[in-house]
């Protein structure tokens, strides 16, 4: 394969973005790497086709936590999006920023270039949303945002059940503040299409003669020259391939495969490494640690009347729903997983929300593995603390890059985040016990009221629980010398090598990470073309 300056691997929330904006000067050429397919299939673009997609290994990497008691000792599957697009093209479409005292707690641990200021920019700049402009929102950026259009008087209830707890409705729930409030979530559908990263930043961008993009690509490892990146190697549609880049490679593999990317390329833990037969290029023991999950905890209830979605999911209503869908790209197959949301303190002494409610007016059936709604009415809420502070790792085991890594999520490690995940559960049931939402409820039925005390919640997270699909911090960033990158997104004791994915955050941003993903990729493009032009003008 020919070289190009600049060469991105992984086609996700940042890839995209990063191909998209440094190909902006046809002067830069551009190489982005995606280990799937294309993402040409429907049920992609249809939001709630994203339960069949994620069930579909041609389009996902279905990573497996170890055992542990965190999980009830029972593997745990984190999925990752392996397609054009990455998890932006399998993900529930929420939209959430993170609050402004996220980003410059980043900006404390590594430099003011990731402080709010800069990212409450970036969000302006790439974003067209529906609410219009703002100080912090932007009306015509190239991913478009929009508002639930699908209301009913189940959802009406929860948000009225909210104020009557004392949480502010917010048209945005965005907006820049630290005030515990509840409103309809954004998401990232226009008209009734999944808007992933691909769909915003790549199909604008395709036809330019300066980017290139490869899918069926799995690198292996970065190829060096003394300390010095100068390529990869990768499996390109089955066969070896080398690719070559003058300027710099940009690892945007996510949280699970880029540690693992360095780790193959000799940048990790020198013990571990050579036990694998991996030749040492720089030695650095936080490759793959300090990686922080969301612990989430799906509760459930019975109702009273048929105010529920479950029907419009099954027999000839969901052919009806898709029948709309098809026609009209309406109804409830035009919906995100979840739009509503609310955000809020799990103890008094908190100083901003800590946890996060994520509600529908549906109930899932976990007879079926969450792939089917139940046959009765039934809604349902997510929590989980947003913060949490338990970290685990993720390592490779083998040099075949298919292979699977070791997964430690650790969670509930630290008292702290104990304390956060009963707080939200007992403020779930609170909400349940609140005019009028109770007026319509039954019973509660997942967990059930037999995990009543503080013990019995803990272990219905172990037993129940999921992940939130929102792993950062395997390569983490910090301006101290034992973290994976630097500030501008170097790898320490390496030249021509970067990394932007959820990696390199050293701390979860409050909420859903494919917004903050976005927007840090955004300020990353200008960081990297800033060098570009100090590097040219030194020449």
């Amino acid at each position: 394969m020919k070289a190009f300056d600049y060469v991105i691997v992984g086609a996700g929330a940042a890839g995209c973005v990063l191909a998209n904006r440094l190909s902006e000067n046809p002067d830069i050429s551009v190489a982005l790497l995606e280990a799937g397919p294309k993402d040409n299939h429907p049920f992609i673009h249809m939001p709630k086709g994203l339960a069949k997609i994620m069930a579909d290994p041609k389009y996902i990497w279905a990573y497996q936590s170890n055992p542990e008691e965190a999980n009830a000792q029972t593997p745990e599957p984190w999925v990752r999006g392996r397609v054009l697009g990455g998890s932006s093209s399998v993900n529930g479409m929420m939209y959430v920023r993170g609050q402004p005292s996220d980003f410059d707690g980043i900006a404390e641990l590594s430099s003011d270039d990731w402080s709010w200021e800069h990212i409450g920019r970036a969000y302006r700049e790439l974003e067209s949303h529906e609410l219009g402009r703002a100080e912090t929102r932007g009306d015509s950026g190239p991913m478009k945002i929009t508002m639930p259009d699908v209301r009913d008087k189940l959802s009406d209830a929860m948000l009225e059940t909210g104020q009557n707890l004392g949480w502010v409705f917010k048209d945005d729930v965005n907006e820049p503040n630290d005030i515990e409030g509840m409103g309809y979530a954004p998401r990232t559908i226009y008209k009734g299409r999944r808007q992933s990263s691909a769909k915003a930043f790549l199909d604008p961008a395709a036809d330019r003669p300066n980017l290139s993009i490869f899918t069926e690509a799995v690198v292996d490892r970065v190829l060096f020259t003394g300390k010095r990146a100068t390529g990869l190697k990768l499996a390109l549609e089955g066969r070896e391939e080398t690719i070559e880049a003058r300027c710099e490679i940009i690892l945007a593999g996510g949280a699970l495969a880029s540690p693992g990317i360095l780790e193959r390329s000799g940048i990790g833990d020198p013990h571990r490494l050579a036990e694998l037969g991996v030749d040492i290029v720089h030695p650095n023991l936080g490759v793959g640690e300090h990686l922080l999950e969301h612990r989430g905890l799906i509760i459930q209830w019975k109702l009273n009347r048929d105010l529920s979605q479950n029907k419009n999911f099954s027999g000839w209503r969901l052919l009806k729903s898709t029948l709309d869908y098809y026609t009209r790209k309406t109804g409830p197959m035009s919906a995100a997983a979840y739009e509503l949301g609310a955000w809020f303190k799990t103890s008094p002494g908190q100083n901003r929300p800590d946890a996060q409610f994520l509600l529908a007016p549906f109930s899932f059936d976990f007879e079926k593995n969450r792939q089917d709604v139940e046959r009765f009415p039934g809604m349902h809420l997510v929590t989980y603390p947003l913060r949490p502070t338990s970290r685990g790792h993720v390592h490779i085991t083998s040099l075949d890059p298919e292979a699977p890594p070791e997964l430690v999520t650790n969670y509930r490690d630290t008292e702290r985040d104990r304390a956060a995940m009963i707080g939200a559960v007992k403020m779930a049931r609170k909400f349940a016990d609140q005019p009028p939402i109770s007026e319509y409820i039954e019973c509660e039925t997942m967990p059930g009221p037999d995990y009543n005390t503080d013990e019995k919640i803990l272990e219905a997270y172990d037993k129940f629980g999921t992940c939130g699909y929102h792993a950062v911090g395997s390569c983490r960033m910090g301006k101290d010398e034992a973290s994976v990158v630097d500030p501008k997104l170097k790898v320490r004791g390496v030249v021509g090598l970067r990394v932007m994915d959820t990696s390199i955050m050293p701390a979860i941003p409050s909420g859903n990470t494919n917004g903050p993903t976005m927007a840090m990729a955004w300020r990353a493009a200008e960081l990297i073309l800033q060098d570009a032009k100090t590097t040219e003008l030194a020449k």
